[in-house]
């Protein structure tokens, strides 16, 4: 079936090319996520949201980043990022701290405790990883498969409303 081509029913629909290769990619996303997910639960006891918070104020480094700017690049809402952060402080991963840059702001770094679960959890990682996402592709298309996934995540987070 062509892209052009009108869909009239739901068998045609179901076997469209691009609603297939769509719904191969979120499956496969979501898959992934639950194994990859369960491990950091089982292997380091906290959830895969909670490392990619860790692994981005590891990026950030000092002073650390406002609840928003986890909250966005999370695609959380504020609330949600505050909950998240609230559970994560409450396991000695992160601690809240005075912004230098305004004296009502508050800042969300790493302690001790979450930089040593991030460098635990990014070893984990990385080996399921390898044997999960790596491994199964052809060795000659895994470096253009990472910057057409990279070229798809820019895309779509450029496509996303910014929060206020």
């Amino acid at each position: 079936m062509g892209e052009e081509e009108e869909i009239r029913t739901a068998k045609e629909a179901a076997d469209h090319e691009l609603i297939l290769a769509f719904g191969r990619l979120q499956g496969a996303a979501n898959r992934l996520e639950y194994i990859l997910g369960r491990a950091l639960e089982v292997e380091c006891g906290i959830s895969h949201l909670m490392f990619e918070v860790l692994l981005i104020l590891g990026r950030a480094g000092e002073p650390g980043l406002s609840m928003r700017a986890v909250a966005q690049e999370q695609v959380l809402t504020t609330g949600g990022a505050t909950r998240l952060v609230d559970r994560m402080e409450a396991a000695g991963l992160v601690e809240r701290a005075e912004d230098p840059d305004d004296r009502r702001g508050r800042l969300v770094r790493l302690t001790p405790l979450g930089e040593e679960t991030a460098v635990r959890a990014s070893r984990v990682h990385l080996e399921n990883i390898q044997r999960y996402f790596v491994q199964p592709l052809p060795s000659a298309d895994r470096a253009r498969f990472a910057e057409d996934l990279r070229i798809l995540s820019h895309s779509a987070r450029d496509a996303l409303p910014r929060l206020p």
